[in-house]
């Protein structure tokens, strides 16, 4: 993305604040001229004398401070309010990417975005539109001052402004823009890192595995903090090249309103008024200069933001009132992941059964797990359709399916809130009586009751201070709680011992009377609890019927004394 794209989507987000910030701009104006004012002034003293330029030197600095706070309040209201709102939206489409474009994608890299490169974007809104306006707005003040004294002063303003403000930061841009971007690339790969090794601490002890990974994040962030330096290096030179500009620009104007003098066309008042002006306006142009490589990383956080905001969802949301489900299926459907063009699926048709569980089962890959997401609507088959009530999912109003739909997989998130709070993600008005409820039937309520706070007990970042097992049986209250007419299971037992997965498999038979499980599982004890049974196969497989037009096979329940084997 080129830089001046950059920066003409970013400026269009400030439309919303146009007035707060014409008032900034004019109070930055204002502070300049009161600043600039002061050495003119003392310079007109040396010549006219009198008390009242003193006085007036007095107020303009009083000014310059009351101008400069206002119109860095203005700016930064700007900023945060602007912030909020491209947070609002970043986080608005990773919902709506995930979780097909969200796939694969490191954790860290997208706490980076959202954290370090939304937050690098104030730099630009507050401290970049406003001075490139009121820079400006001052050099065509000060050009039209330094015309009105001699057109040559005139001439000679404006190209010095320009040299300074506009063609020094646009040849120092070009060598920190891709270095900007590389250094923000660098960061969030970094960050990924980092979070990936502070995760994996068991892993990294158990096999001594600590010095090399720390190793690697050494290699990593020396790598970084060269890019940094190659960055401040050429923030330093720029810096001193503007002050150099500036020196020599004045020098030369300066020299040229002596040639004017000693040629009768300017007076020594105007000469020294002249040069005062000059020396005194760069303020704006030398902020301007420095926006050449100070704008690198911002640039480089704003293209990554915008990259992310570009990207269209695998699976757009349909808008459209919920409404009940009780049929769906597979027909003829074919799919393969982005990141591995072979098939998952070929030509597979499937009619879920109107009521029942229906136990899937097959080795690892031949698409158990996606056969699941298709329904759920998490992607999109490459041909074929998923329908509900014979509709294309890819028509049905996303609101209908999330209904009637609940998942449970085997690792299940759980945030950093207390257990009924992270219940409630599945029924928001919940009672306590039906938290309970839902728990009972999946074996946890015991466990819940005796912790210190019960349900308003804190589980920790992603659960991290419960076992699997509970977090699985958590997983379910929440499938419980939310009551759909399709429960789809995937190993949703792993976790569990048998006394514990019989009880909750019995709740699953008792609880979807009249709805529609989906079972993975590789447990045969699980299985026996199917209606039916799908066996599925790799596509690539040399059996003959592969997961395509299988034809789900009809069984018995567990004979009755295995059921009260269970019960006991």
């Amino acid at each position: 993305m080129k830089p001046l794209t950059i920066l003409r989507r970013l400026i269009g987000q400030v439309r919303s604040m146009t007035g707060w910030m014409v008032l900034a701009i004019l109070l930055g104006v204002a502070g300049f001229l009161a600043a600039i004012l002061i050495p003119v002034l003392a310079g007109m003293a040396l010549f006219e004398g009198g008390p009242v330029l003193l006085w007036i030197m007095g107020l303009c600095a009083v000014l310059r401070g009351v101008l400069r706070y206002g119109e860095q309040a203005c700016n930064h209201y700007i900023a945060f309010r602007l912030l909020a709102r491209i947070r609002d939206l970043v986080f608005g489409k990773l919902r709506a990417l995930a979780p097909a474009k969200l796939e694969g994608r490191r954790k860290g890299d997208l706490i980076s975005l959202i954290t370090s490169d939304v937050e690098l974007l104030e730099v630009f809104y507050a401290h970049t539109i406003s001075p490139v306006a009121i820079a400006l707005i001052v050099s065509l003040i000060f050009v039209a001052w330094q015309t009105s004294l001699n057109p040559w002063l005139g001439v000679a303003a404006a190209g010095s402004y320009a040299f300074v403000g506009v063609i020094l930061p646009w040849m120092q841009s070009r060598s920190a823009a891709a270095l900007g971007k590389t250094y923000r690339e660098e960061s969030g790969r970094l960050t990924a890192v980092v979070l990936e090794t502070i995760r994996g601490q068991m892993e990294l002890r158990q096999y001594g595995a600590q010095e090399r990974r720390l190793q690697d994040v050494q290699a990593r962030t020396a790598k970084l903090a060269e890019t940094e330096d190659r960055l401040k290096k050429l923030q330093g030179n720029a810096q001193g090249t503007a002050g150099v500009a500036v020196i020599l620009c004045a020098a030369g104007l300066l020299l040229l309103g002596g040639w004017l003098h000693r040629g009768g066309l300017l007076s020594a008042r105007d000469l020294v008024i002249s040069f005062l002006v000059q020396i005194s306006s760069f303020g704006p142009v030398i902020a301007l200069s420095n926006l050449g490589t100070g704008l690198s990383q911002t640039l480089g956080a704003g293209e990554r933001i915008l990259s992310l905001l570009d990207e269209s969802p695998a699976t757009p949301d349909i808008a459209g009132p919920a409404d009940d489900l009780s049929d769906m299926a597979l027909e003829n459907v074919s799919f393969a992941y982005e990141s591995c063009q072979t098939p998952v699926l070929e030509n597979m048709s499937l009619q879920l059964p109107a009521s029942g569980i229906l136990g899937v089962c097959g080795p690892s890959g031949c698409g158990k797990s996606t056969l699941v997401r298709l329904l759920m609507r998490f992607w999109d088959p490459r041909s074929g359709q998923v329908t509900a009530e014979g509709r294309d999912l890819r028509n049905l109003p996303t609101a209908t399916l999330r209904q009637a739909q609940a998942f449970v997989t085997q690792d299940t998130d759980l945030f950093h809130a207390t257990i009924a709070e992270n219940l409630c993600i599945a029924k928001p008005d919940a009672t306590r009586e039906e938290l309970e409820a839902a728990c009972r039937k999946a074996a946890i309520d015991d466990f819940i009751r005796t912790l210190p706070q019960g349900y308003d007990t804190m589980v920790g970042e992603l659960g991290s201070t419960l076992s699997g097992g509970e977090r699985q049986r958590l997983g379910l209250a929440r499938a419980f709680l939310r009551e759909g007419q399709f429960l789809f299971l995937d190993e949703p037992t792993s976790n569990l011992d048998s006394l514990n997965e019989g009880i909750i498999l019995q709740a699953i038979d008792r609880q979807m009377q009249g709805k529609t499980v989906v079972l993975i599982t590789h447990r045969k004890s699980t299985l026996g609890f199917a209606d039916e049974i799908l066996q599925m196969h790799p596509v690539h497989s040399d059996h003959s019927d592969r997961n395509a037009g299988l034809v789900t096979e009809k069984k018995r329940r567990l004979n009755s004394a295995m059921q009260k084997g269970i019960r006991g």
